[in-house]
């Protein structure tokens, strides 16, 4: 009997001591993590920051100090001189490009992704086949027959030419399909039998459910378009018509005259990046919803 006691008296102690070794562990492996993923955001983050600072240097403390993250002398000269040279004509095509360009990706593209994803005619799956082939096909490779198209419709050196092309995406038809194929057909065929036609199913009914993937493709598509550089090299030639990519790339490329002129070039690409970085966080509670949560509502 005494060694039942004995038994029962250590039971709780080794059942007390279990729970704390493991909260500890546990609070280790977080403390690990999150340490983990701080020095990640850091090295991510530095960049940004000694870009940000560097834009409101001067040339000299930019070339005596590149990496401090504080200007020995702050000013906006070089937002100034952004202001007073072409850069606004750059902000605005790029402006005007990026929002045809975004507004035809969805549209064109949920057209697409919903007619492979539910009618049925010969040669869609050969037709699936060439859009996952061309998002294979690396973009370079495209450039010179790009280049010759254009210029035989005399689509050249016009914002047509900058615009048209990039109206639809194989990535974009990609996602809109695999979307739409989980919506159930159910409820397509509950509108059908109430008289919709095969556009208005798509319109009214399916589109609305596939809010989080529409909100996906919008963000890629103004990031990509907004970021778009090798097709408005082959496509356009005139100093108007420059965006802000291929206009900061002249930039870089030493069109402001002698001296490494880092400030200006920082200060341009930090202007560059704020309308991207707008749209992302409007959005990005939405970015990563999932995709089949509208069409379990239905």
């Amino acid at each position: 009997m005494s060694t039942q006691h004995q038994h029962a008296g250590a039971g709780p102690t080794r059942g007390a001591g279990s729970p704390a070794r493991t909260r500890r562990g546990g609070a280790l492996t977080r403390a690990l993590g999150y340490t983990a993923l701080v020095v990640v955001a850091l090295l991510y983050i530095y960049p940004f920051l000694i870009q940000l600072a560097t834009s409101f240097k001067t040339d000299a403390d930019a070339t005596s100090h590149p990496l401090s993250l504080w200007p020995a002398h702050f000013t906006t000269a070089a937002f100034s001189r952004l202001a007073e040279a072409d850069y606004p004509r750059w902000f605005a095509n790029s402006v005007v490009v990026a929002l045809f360009v975004t507004a035809g990706r969805v549209f064109f593209d949920s057209l697409a992704g919903y007619a492979l994803a539910r009618l049925r005619f010969r040669g869609r799956g050969a037709l699936f086949a060439a859009v996952i082939a061309v998002m294979a096909v690396p973009g370079v490779v495209l450039l010179i027959p790009k280049f010759l198209v254009l210029n035989q419709l005399g689509m050249y050196d016009s914002y047509s030419g900058m615009i048209v092309p990039l109206l639809a995406d194989a990535a974009g038809v990609f996602i809109m399909k695999q979307f739409f194929e989980s919506i159930p057909v159910s409820v397509e065929e509950a509108a059908r039998i109430d008289g919709a036609n095969t556009f208005r199913i798509f319109w009214s009914v399916v589109l609305p459910m596939a809010r989080p993937a529409l909100i996906t493709l919008t963000i890629l598509s103004f990031q990509g378009s907004w970021n778009e550089l090798p097709h408005f090299i082959v496509s356009r030639q005139s100093p108007d018509l420059n965006t802000l990519t291929t206009g900061v790339a002249s930039l870089v490329s030493g069109q402001l005259g002698k001296g490494n002129q880092y400030p200006i070039k920082l200060a341009a690409t930090l202007l560059m990046t704020i309308p991207v970085a707008l749209v992302f966080f409007a959005f990005q509670r939405h970015f990563v919803r999932g995709g089949t949560a509208g069409a379990t509502k239905g």
